[in-house]
């Protein structure tokens, strides 16, 4: 059973902060508990982690008021959302309040101990004037976040470029949010990467305590562009579907914008001449793997498509039906 609960639609109340309470979840327009009936550290332990909270303990918050939502919760403890753990239908239960469900949680964990529960494509770059400039932003918990710029340096800036698929760190922006302030959460803090790491996930803190940051700290990174580009399935290397190398796989453009512009900015790029044209609707076949690029807007002037205006890595509405394609002057194709 799935609740289809967001984030914000499950809180801790009669605790001591906003980390322990009574479970409440909110459904049909209104506020209700969960019973207690299988309820153990597992469960405590998923509430903990939506929550973005640290190691769960069981305890009591008191009685709550109006219904019972959920009953018979049956999580393993590894899930990301009590709405990824079984339970009985909405609302059907056998019990009452004096068995309502709570958690406690251990005082601060640092966040990336917890964000070591997310999947992989959660960070971004925004801020910056290409897709490899930026502040660095991490998603958790469902909302977007900054990191803070306490200790951040060219070991951790290179770990994050090579997480977002660009090339080797040039300078780790710290100081002053040289590209901007960001907003929500700052999720991680004194970030104490060797530059090995694959994953900034993996990079333990300096400091075991709670950030003492604003968003005038927001950590950034100015990265090369990526060098792994390539034109598939036409007559020779100057011609056939754009593809992009972005976190060891080989993925494709959508042709949502694509434009001769665009096209320029490959063939220049590949050194294949000028753009004669940029075929659009697969011509050159459809790819397979990610569609790492939708929206791409260059002006025709730009060294690489990465410095093109486009959506975050990854984002995109398409399908593979739209992979964009280029012909260049460089090669005689017909």
């Amino acid at each position: 059973m799935a609740l289809g609960m967001s984030s914000n639609e499950l809180r801790l109340v009669n605790g001591s902060s906003h980390c322990s309470g009574r479970v409440e979840i909110f459904h049909d327009q209104q506020w209700g508990t969960v019973c207690d009936d299988r309820w153990d550290i597992k469960h405590a332990e998923v509430i903990c982690r939506e929550m973005g909270c640290g190691v769960a303990l069981r305890s009591n918050f008191g009685q709550g008021t109006g219904r019972i939502w959920m009953d018979e919760v049956q999580c393993i403890g590894t899930e990301s959302f009590l709405n990824q753990c079984p339970s009985r239908p909405l609302g059907d239960n056998d019990c009452h309040h004096g068995e309502d469900a709570g958690v406690v949680t251990k005082p601060f964990l640092p966040p990336s101990t917890y964000l070591s529960f997310l999947p992989c494509n959660v960070m971004r770059l925004a801020g910056g004037s290409t897709l490899c400039t930026g502040r660095v932003e991490v998603l958790f918990n469902q909302r977007w976040g900054t990191i803070c710029d306490n200790g951040w340096d060219l070991a951790d800036a290179n770990v994050v470029c090579r997480e977002v698929g660009c090339g080797n760190a040039l300078a780790a922006a710290a100081g002053a949010a040289k590209f901007g302030q960001g907003t929500g959460p700052i999720w991680m803090d004194q970030v104490n990467c060797t530059g090995e790491e694959d994953s900034l996930r993996k990079c333990p803190p300096k400091s075991m305590k709670e950030h003492s940051c604003s968003h005038s700290k927001d950590a950034g990174v100015e990265c090369a562009e990526p060098t792994e580009i390539r034109l598939s399935n036409g007559t020779n290397h100057c011609a056939g579907r754009v593809e992009i190398l972005h976190e060891k796989l080989w993925g494709t453009i959508c042709d949502d914008d694509w434009d001769i512009d665009d096209a320029k900015v490959v063939c220049q790029y590949l050194g294949c001449g000028n753009a004669l044209s940029a075929p659009r609707g697969s011509r050159y076949g459809p790819g397979a793997g990610p569609i790492w690029l939708d929206g791409v807007n260059c002006t025709g002037s730009e060294t690489s498509i990465s410095k093109c205006p486009a959506k975050t890595w990854g984002e995109h509405d398409c399908t593979h039906s739209e992979d964009a394609g280029v012909v260049c002057a460089g090669k005689k194709y017909f």
